[in-house]
This record gives C-alpha cells, structure tokens and sequence, in this order.
C-alpha cells in the first residue's frame, strides 16, 4: 500500500509515517465541521508546498529513515592477490599480522552506478574490510562481507585502501550478487596507506564511453586520469617507486654531459618520440640533461615486471643481468680489440665454452648458457648452437642464404624494389661526391646471364635491393674516427629468379672525401677465382654489418620498442581503464615501458651495448633519430602500407589479403599479412560494436584526447606532418588501432625472437667490421696479409671476441620467451570476456590464429617455397602465435615484452 497524501510521492506507507513527524499537515486540509466528511473547499497543491518546507537537513533525515528502513542482504566479495616480493621473498611484519587478526588490513568499498532518487546524489558507499583466509606465498585470498541496501543498484566500481606497511597486488575482486557475480580486474600494484592515503579506484569488467558512464563514476573516472596525468602530486622532483604518473621526456639521459656525453634527443635538433618522464635532477653542468644515478629508472609501478614470480628466468632478471655480464666478460677477455685467431675458436663458443671463475656470479644470471664443467673447477660460459648453425654449419657462407635472410631472417624490412635506375644518391654532391652508383647494367647483365634487358628488368619488377647508400654516408667519416672501427655506405643489388628467389649480383661501399682524399667507391661482384671471392666475401660482412646495425636501432629499437610508448602513456592520460579502446589496446602495453627504461640503463646508454658492439657507436641513437626525422610515417607502419611502400606488394581486390606481392615467396609478408587481417578483422568487430555510429568517435573527448596527444606530444616533432589520421570514422579508427596492435606483437615478434637463432653465430650477423677493405688504398703490408692470410683479414674484420660474446650474451637473453609471455590470442582480457558479442569476436580472432599456426607449418615443409623449405634451411616461424618458454624462434605475444 502506498500513501498519495505523504510530502513524498509514491512512498511506501510505513516509511511515509515515520516521515510525518518532518512535514506538519497545513491547516487547510483540516475539517472542524465534520471529521467524517471531505472538505468541499479547494484543495491546495501539496508538493508546491513541499518543496518550501522540506529543507536540506530534512531530506538528510529522509536519507537516514530510507536507510534505515530498506532490507539489506548480505553479499559476498573474494578478493585474490599476491604480497610483494624482494628478490623472491616475502617480507612478513608483526604489525601487518596483527592488522590481519584485527580484521583491518583491507578496506574495501562499493560504489553504485545508480544515483539515490530521493537525494538525487550518489549513494553511499558500503564498506567492509577484508579478511585473509587463505594464502599460499606469494598467493593470497580474502573474502568481505557487505551488507548492502536491497535498493543499492549495480556495483560500478570498487575502492581499495592498504592498511598493510607493505605494497600489495591486487589481481581482481568477484562480488556474489543475487543477480549474478561482477568482477573487477585490478592488476595493480596498491601502496600502503602510509605511503598513500588515497583510496584506488577499480571499476568493474563492463565498459563504458565517456557519454555512457554512469552519472556516479562519472568524478570518479576523472579524477583516476588526474592521478595518472600527476595533477594530484603534492610535490615536484623524482617519482617515487609507488607512484603511477605518465608523463613525456625527451631522452636526455643516456651520457653523462661531464664524462661521455650526448646529445639530447627529441626537440628540433634531434626530432624522436618521447619517453617516459622520471622526475630526476637535471644535470649541474647542463640542465637539459638528466642525472643517471641509482639501479632502477623510475617507471610508473603498473608498468613494471612482475616479481612474484620469485626465482623464474623472467625478463626482470634478463635485463637485471646485463650489467653484471658486461664486467664480467671484460675481466675475462682482458684485450678488447682480441680478435679470433681462427674460425674454430668461434666453434669453441658451443663446444668447449669460455672458463669463469667461480666468484663470477654469473651461474644465477645466465641459466641457459652458464653451464658448470664435471670435472672443473670453475664454471664454463658455453652456449647454446644456434638453429642456422646445428641445420647447416656452412650455410650462412652462402650467397643463396644471404639474400633468403633479407625475405625470411632478422630484417625483412630493408629489402626494396628497384624503381629507378642508374641508382643516384639524393645527397649533396658537392659535399658527398659523384651521386651516381658505379653498378652499370653491364656488370648486372654479365651476373644474370643476358637474360632480360635492364628496361624488362625494372618492367618485370626484377630489381631489388638493399640500400644503406644515402643513410650512412654522412657517419662514415665520424664513425672512422672512432677506435677499432670502420664504415661504408652500401647498396647491395639483388635479382629476382623465377622461382622466387633472390640472387645477389653487386654490392657498392663507398666513403665519402675529406679533408685528405677524394670520394672511394668500388663495386663487388660474386667471385670466380679465390682473390674476387674473398673481396666478395669481404664485402658481404661489411653489408650485413649494416643490416644487422640498421635492424637493431630501426627495424627493432625505433620502430617498435621507441615509438610505441608514446601510445602507452597517452593512453594512461587520456583514456580511463573502464574505456573500451584502452581495455582493446591494454594487452599490447604490457611490460613495454619496463623494457625500455631498461634499455636506457644498459643498452642504448653511452657504452652500453649498441654503443660497444655495433658499428654507429657513440652516433647510434643519433642516426636512429635522423632515420625518425626522414622516414618514419605513423600510415606507413601497418604491414600492408608498409609493403607498397617498399615496392613489395601493389593494391589488388582480386588478391589474397587484397595485396599482389611482388615477391610470391616472401615468408614475412606472406605470415604477416595473415595475421595482419586476423588483426584487424577482430579490431574491426571491436570497434563497431562500440562505436556503431561515426558521430560517437568525433564526440568521445578521451579518445580524442589520447590521439591528440600521441601527435602532439609523445610524437610532437612530427606534430605538423599532413600523414597523420585523423579520427572521424570508424575506418580511421581500425586502421590506428590495428596498426599499433600490429607494431606491438606481429612487427615486434618478427625482428626479434630470431634474434639468437640468426645472430648466435655472429659470422652470419657480424654486429660491426673494424678494418677497411684491402683494396681501399692498401699499404704494402696490408695486400700482403690479404693475400697470404685471407682468413685472418676476416677474422680481423669482424667482431673482437670481447664484441661478439658480449652481442651473443645479450641476443641470448633478448630471444628469450619468459615463462608468464602472454601470446596473441591465448587468453582472452576479462573485458572481453564480459561482453558476449565481444568474447564471440575474440573467438573469431584465436580461431584465425590458430589457422595461421596450421598455415606457417603446412608452408615450411613445402619445397616450391625455397625460401622457408629446403635441405638445412630454418623454417620461418617467427609469426607462428604461440610458444613454449625460452629460445625458440616462434610465438607472437600480445606486446613488447622484451
């Protein structure tokens, strides 16, 4: 029964008399002439009246009387999580017990997504804290009890207070509901309310648009992006460990500006992506750069490696050894200009291994490699024979296997069709000499036999090549400055054969004049007598060398690994954690700014490991940025524009994937774009389920702002360029989202699981070349080597044994798939799983990726593909999606991990 006479409307009749007391009946509706008959007079209007006598504290005591007179049920939460962890153990306090037996160490709250009718403000929340009933280390379970108002509405979100002194992570809360479970995924590292008072906000699996949040969370959703923007910090200077603050930096600290100093890099001398800010002191003798001090660069504490893995070979404590290695390795290799005296010393690196003393302490750090000899009393660093060399041991001597390394090796990239011909430079001719390239059509008709003419050649689509001509002609001289090192410019011209495969047939080096000499160039050719093939041989080093250094600093290090944390701290900014695209885009986030602050401590610093190892030396981040500044385009970095880019594929709707390669047995394209489609069919099903009208993404100010600020900020040096997309539709907004999917897992994967399996054997990947060709102005002595020692100006040619085992240790660990990798496609995110149309779309997507794996395996043993089949030759598998941990040569995870 419900009370029409009550001040409030539709009131149930109990709650409407408790009520009277507040709101005095007026006179006017009082009958002193017959109590048992109605008035005749006009009756006033009574809500009019309500509305001036109910004031504020008034509804506040309605508020109470509704609380206290709503049926409340009993609701169970389950809380799992994980304690901290330092070096793999836990780290147990009295006071955190006893907050345990108090009953106080989690305090939890609810928050609805309906707003209270009667009050029109948010309800209360309803408390609890939670209880640990199990916990097996480093696992941890609580449950609360919360008695909530029958009337309460959906749960929306959850806020979590740490009464512990230590951090804790929490995994996820599932609520048991009378209507069903919600689960809120929080995997977040929560600070103790000693650290941080302020309570975290996790929302719930279901997502939201910023238009369709419900009115509730709507404070709570912006003030979460504050925190994470660093608009609530009390105070300036270096972030704390615990805190989780996104911000942009330019990479100002990878020297020391009084000992070995570099360049700032970002900004309109060095155009590059930004990195993550850290807050450190800038440096007293140049405040534009920043200080290097301690172990750890300041990462936001989500975005580190997990430690509760507790001893497990994890990427933590891959990078964690590196800086360990080095030193080590020095001590053992006293000379480091050491070259090998000869190839089986090379040999030795897999048979016999390197002695360590015992107090190395490098048996804990390099588990695959370090292995402790039977008989021996101190430890043996042997590796582990690379794939190429236990297939073929002589393979990569080959020409054959130098030009199937550009369509299915390390760098996939490079490789280019010919377009133009006579090969020019677009450089400076007054300063960097003749343009135009000495390979005539004569040398390449004699190579290819007659065959075609060079108009049939370029018409037919014949001509490829790999061209380092105008990149690395401006360093040439400065790294020629440099100890124990050497350079060229290079292009390397490939023909295409019938059967889809590539012959070399010339490779150019040339320097560029000095103060001293004149322009040298000269042209090699495959050799048929012992002389031309050494200098043929020779040559090639020199040409992998620069692939080998262009695919670690561009086709891994920039285009993936730099380029993309922009994406993630945009995205921490500007999109909130219940936001559709950041829930689509999170899994290829995972662990990213982690790796590359750690690649800032030791291995793109000055005198890391680039810098020692590879050929650019003190100048590699500063001819990455000069290849950002020239060529990097945000359109051209999906796998199809990327192609026709190159030359490698043209625009056909009657082709497969909507694309005719150039090159039918190209085994990167032909696997990537597989997955490239799967890709970008799942974003597309994506998208269109939450964004059904175009008008929807032009109105969404967190989407908007998150792309705003890639092109602005984290990528401002290329603010102005016309390429960028511009998100009006929901085309523009699969192609952005799938080419940065596509950048994290497929690119990423391709250029660096075969790290090891590749480069291992440093002769077929040799990261740098210390001497000059010996033709170029010889000295008597020096043609006198060259011809009675061919093999020891090779050997002196490459990598010092202290460069190659340094280089072998890291690619080592770099193609190294942890045990907790997440694989594209293996596990769908909470989110999704949450939202039927989404999980059947994210269905659709694995069972793609599991045709894929069938594809690459039905590919690899089919001999027309000679590229990727064949007596010895290493199956391309680097795209195949899953893998088991370790050094495998396969598994595409959802980010860039390592």
């Amino acid at each position: 029964m419900f009370c029409r006479e009550s001040s409030s409307s539709l009131l149930p009749l109990n709650i409407a008399k408790s009520l009277s007391p507040l709101f005095p009946k007026p006179p006017a509706l009082i009958n002193p002439i017959s109590p048992g008959r109605r008035d005749k007079l006009p009756r006033p209007n009574l809500r009019g009246r309500c509305k001036v006598t109910a004031s504020r504290f008034n509804i506040e005591k309605i508020g109470d009387i509704m609380k206290k007179s709503v049926k409340k049920i009993k609701v169970k939460g389950f809380i799992t999580a994980k304690e901290s962890l330092l070096d793999g153990v836990t780290l147990p306090r009295l006071d955190d017990h006893l907050a345990d037996l108090g009953g106080r160490s989690l305090l939890v709250e609810l928050i609805s997504t309906e707003m209270d009718p009667l009050t029109g403000m948010e309800k209360d929340p309803v408390k609890d804290y939670a209880q640990r009933v199990w916990s097996e280390v480093p696992h941890e379970k609580y449950e609360c009890v919360f008695e909530v108002p029958e009337d309460f509405g959906t749960v929306g979100a959850i806020r979590v207070q740490n009464r512990y002194h230590k951090e804790i992570f929490l995994k996820e809360m599932e609520l048991e509901l009378p209507n069903g479970s919600v689960t809120f995924t929080c995997d977040s590292w929560i600070a103790p309310k000693s650290v941080d008072p302020a309570m975290r906000i996790f929302f719930s699996n279901k997502s939201y648009l910023p238009s369709q949040t419900p009115e509730p969370l709507k404070q709570f959703r912006k003030e979460e992006l504050e925190t994470l923007q660093g608009k609530n910090r009390e105070q300036d200077g270096e972030f704390a460990m615990h805190e989780r603050v996104y911000d942009y930096d330019m990479y100002n600290d990878l020297g020391n500006p009084e000992t070995d100093p570099r360049p700032v890099i970002g900004g309109p001398s060095h155009p590059y992506p930004r990195r993550c800010k850290t807050g450190r002191e800038p440096c007293d003798s140049d405040p534009s750069s920043e200080q290097r001090y301690g172990l750890n660069f300041y990462v936001p504490r989500d975005e580190e490696f997990s430690s509760a893995k507790g001893t497990s070979f994890t990427a933590k404590a891959i990078l964690a050894a590196l800086p360990s290695v080095i030193p080590q390795i020095e001590s053992i290799l006293m000379d480091p200009h050491l070259p090998f005296p000869h190839f089986k010393a090379i040999e030795n690196l897999f048979e016999e291994g390197i002695d360590l003393p015992k107090d190395a302490g490098l048996l804990p750090l390099l588990p695959r490699l370090v292995r402790a000899g039977v008989e021996a009393s101190d430890d043996i660093l042997q590796f582990e024979a690379p794939v190429l060399i236990n297939n073929d041991r002589f393979s990569w001597l080959r020409d054959d296997e130098f030009a199937r390394q550009t369509l299915a090796g390390l760098n996939p990239y490079s490789i280019q069709l010919v377009q133009e011909w006579p090969l020019k430079s677009k450089l400076d001719p007054a300063i960097y000499g003749d343009p135009t390239s000495l390979i005539t059509w004569e040398i390449v008709e004699r190579e290819v036999k007659g065959n075609m003419s060079v108009d049939e050649a370029l018409k037919n689509k014949r001509l490829f090549v790999l061209d380092y001509h105008d990149l690395l002609l401006p360093y040439v001289n400065k790294v020629r400055e440099l100890d124990n090192t050497t350079l060229y410019a290079s292009r390397t011209l490939f023909f295409l054969s019938d059967d889809s495969t590539l012959r070399p047939v010339a490779i150019e080096l040339t320097c560029p004049p000095n103060i001293n000499k004149p322009q040298w160039k000269e042209v090699f050719t495959p050799g048929y007598d012992a002389t031309s093939c050494w200098l043929w041989s020779l040559a090639k080093t020199h040409v992998i060398s620069h692939d080998a250094g262009y695919h670690q600093l561009i086709s891994h290090w920039l285009r993936t690994h730099c380029c993309m944390e922009p994406y993630i701290i945009a995205a921490n900014r500007q999109l909130s954690a219940m936001h559709p695209i950041y829930r689509l885009l999170h899994p290829h986030f995972r662990y990213t700014m982690e790796i590359n602050a750690r690649a800032r401590q030791s291995l793109i610093n000055a005198g890391g490991i680039i810098e020692t190892c590879f050929w650019p030396g003190k100048y590699s981040i500063e001819l990455s940025s000069d290849v950002y500044d020239k060529l990097w385009r945000f359109d051209m970095e999906g796998l199809p524009a990327d192609l026709i880019r190159r030359g490698l594929a043209e625009e056909d709707e009657t082709a497969k994937h909507g694309l005719r390669l150039t090159i039918p047995d190209y085994p990167f394209a032909n696997d990537g774009l597989i997955l490239w489609d799967a890709i970008k069919e799942w974003v597309t099903d994506y998208v269109k389920h939450y964004y059904p009208d175009a008008e929807l993404i032009k109105l969404d100010e967190e989407l908007q702002g998150w792309w705003s600020e890639v092109r602005n900020v984290g990528h401002g040096d290329k603010k102005d360029e016309p390429w960028w997309p511009v998100l009006e539709t929901q085309d523009d907004l699969i192609g952005v989202l799938t080419t940065i999917a596509w950048v994290a897992s497929g690119h990423h994967a391709a250029v660096n699981f075969g790290q090891y399996g590749y480069g291992g054997y440093f002769p077929n990947r040799p990261t740098t070349t210390r001497i000059r060709m010996p033709v170029e102005e010889p000295t008597d002595e020096e043609l006198k080597e060259f011809y009675e020692t061919p093999e020891k100006v090779m050997l002196n040619t490459y990598p010092s044994q202290k460069q190659a085992t340094l280089v072998m240790v890291t690619l080592d660990l770099l193609s190294t798939h942890s045990p907790d990798e997440e694989y594209i496609g293996e596990y769908p995110e909470a989110s999704w799983a949450n939202e039927p149309i989404i999980y059947a779309a994210y269905e659709r997507l694995k069972g793609r990726l599991q045709y894929l794996e069938g594809a690459i395996d039905e590919r690899n043993v089919t001999l027309s593909l000679k590229n990727r089949a064949g007596a010895g030759v290493v199956k391309y598998e680097l795209l195949k999606p899953t893998s088991k941990h370790g050094v495998t040569g396969m598994g595409v995870p959802y980010s860039i991990s390592i």
